[in-house]
Formats: structure tokens, sequence, C-alpha cells
């Protein structure tokens, strides 16, 4: 008697990544492999280069319309679209477009490979003028000999011109002209725009040694937690006011480290004048007004304690004393 084979469900790996895959009908992109899992691009391009894959054609794709939708800066978005164009991912074509403008394509390929080999054939299988045979020249008739007593010249007869025929012009297929996109608002004020004031560096209110040592501390060991913002002397000493005025507001040196090193800009020429701009732009607000405390006094005559800023009696042993001074009305 056969025993039935029954098959038992695959077990789920013990550690790494499970998929739950629910099967879709809409709302789906498909994107290659050799996009999500390159190992030569950063993860920002692997996911802008994904977000391009799935717009739909003639969608904007400039820095400043990704910028626009997502909370990364424009210089890391342009830097992850140069990666994408290194790779072979992105390719930007600028091309005339009526009135004498130039406007920008950007073509996405979800395999550069292919996409590169195809071009190649299509160079290849481009049509090449044929060659213009060269004109015929006809020899020259031979004179017979005349027996005459003078010789008879003959001229020589004149080669035959063949007009040489003209190539046929080759058939090129241009392309329709993309429509230019529609301009969006314009982000990036004018030159001639009038510009905020700088605003000043901070300063501490009451200043003190030990406030400027720390403060000069926290600048000096910038690089060993961001590499990036190493001083000079002199840009150190210029920022100690700003670095005091913080810690006198009640920062911790890692929350003012923290807020002057965080997401520098690609890339970093001058770190000097970005954290001039973080201490005066992000300075924190200063601490509230400490309530007075009214010191404890002895009472000169019952000893005990109450509160005053000068010594002296308290409230009870000061009515007892003036109950005490006023004369008695009775029987006078």
């Amino acid at each position: 008697m056969d025993t039935q084979q029954v098959s038992a469900p695959p077990r789920a790996p013990s550690a790494g990544v499970v998929h739950i895959n629910v099967r879709l009908t809409d709302g789906y992109t498909i994107i290659s492999n050799r996009l999500s899992q390159h190992r030569g691009l950063s993860l920002l391009a692997i996911g802008l280069g994904t977000h391009i894959q799935s717009l739909p054609d003639g969608w904007r794709v400039g820095i400043k319309a990704l910028a626009a939708v997502f909370p990364e800066s424009e210089a890391r978005i342009a830097a992850a679209l140069r990666e994408l164009e290194q790779h072979g991912f992105l390719r930007r074509i600028r091309e005339r477009v009526g009135g004498g403008k130039l406007a920008t394509r950007t073509e996405s390929y979800n395999h550069p490979q292919a996409a590169a080999r195809g071009r190649m054939r299509e160079r290849v299988a481009a049509p090449v003028p044929e060659a213009v045979p060269e004109p015929e020249v006809l020899p020259a008739v031979a004179a017979e000999p005349v027996t005459a007593a003078e010789p008879v010249r003959v001229p020589e007869p004149e080669p035959v011109r063949v007009p040489a025929p003209e190539p046929e012009p080759v058939r090129v297929s241009v392309p329709d002209p993309v429509p230019a996109p529609v301009p969006g608002p314009r982000l990036v004020p004018t030159p001639t725009a009038p510009r905020k004031p700088r605003l000043p560096l901070p300063a501490p209110q009451q200043p003190t040694e030990a406030l400027y040592a720390a403060a000069a501390d926290l600048l000096a060991g910038l690089p060993r937690a961001a590499p990036l913002f190493l001083l000079s002397e002199e840009d150190a000493r210029g920022l100690v006011p700003g670095v005091a005025a913080w810690l006198e507001r009640g920062a911790r040196p890692d929350a003012v480290r923290a807020a002057l090193t965080d997401d520098p800009p690609v890339p970093l020429r001058h770190p000097a004048k970005l954290l001039r701009h973080r201490l005066a732009a992000l300075l924190p607000p200063p601490l509230p007004a400490a309530v007075p405390v009214v010191p404890l006094q002895n009472c000169d005559d019952c000893d005990r304690a109450f509160r005053s800023s000068v010594p002296g009696c308290c409230r009870e042993c000061r009515d007892a004393r003036a109950y005490a001074d006023e004369r008695c009305l009775i029987g006078a």
C-alpha cells in the first residue's frame, strides 16, 4: 500500500529579511535589480533613480522640482543625479525649441547596457552615401596618315567631359521637438533683489574666563566628531563669543555640537562661515529670570525664624512692641 506524500510548507529563514508580498494589480512600477542592488551607487541615488522611473513621461525631474518634494537639499539631489548619469541610468540632452531657446530632455534607462548597445547599432546601421563614380575620359582617336607632300596637322580631339552625377541627399529622421516644460515659480532671488542684513554674532551677557574656555574647548574638539569642521586658530578665536552665548543660555555642549555640525552642505567650502551663520540664526532663547529667594532671619525677641531681607523682629513681635508703646487711655 502506497503512502500519501505530504509536502510540508517551507520554513521561514531564522535570520535576515522575510518578504510578505501581496499581489499588486495597480499602482506599481517594475524596477530592475541593476538599479535597486547597484553596488556603485549611494542609497540616495538608488532611491532617486527609483522615483524617477516611477514617474510618467513629461514629468519635471529638475533639481528645483525634486527639492520641492523631498527633504534633501539641492546639493545632495544634484550629487545623486550626477551619480545616475555616470552609471548610465540618466541622460540629459539639450535641444533647440521654437524661438531660439534651449530645452533639457532627461531620458531614464532601466537597462543602461542594453540602451548603449542599441544606440551603437543605430549608428552603425545609418545609411552611408554611395561613392560617386569618376567620369570616364574617352581615348583620343588617332588620325590616319595623309599621303600628301606636306604633313597635315590634325588637331587632337578634346576629351569628352561627362557630368558627374550629384549625390542624393541622405534623409535623416529628425524627432519631433519636445514641448518646452512650463517654468515653475522662481525660487532663487534675482541678483538685484535686496539682501537681508547679516545677523551679528551673539555674545554672552556676563562673560567669564571659564565660559570662554569651555567655548574654545568645544570649537577645538569639533573635528573629532565632524572632520569637515577643521578650523584655523583665528577662526576659532572669532567664534568663541558665539559659542559662549549658547552655553550661557543653558545649552549643553553635545547639543551645541549637533546643532552646528548636522547636515552640512556638500561640498563644504567655508566651515567657519557656516558656523557663524548657525550660531546667529539658531541661537536659543535666554533662560527665564530666577525668582529671588528671601533669606531666613532670627527674631531678636522670640528667636524664631522668619524671612526678611534685613535682620530684626518678626511681625508678631513688632505688633507687640507697637501695642506696648501706645499710652493707656483708661482712667486718664
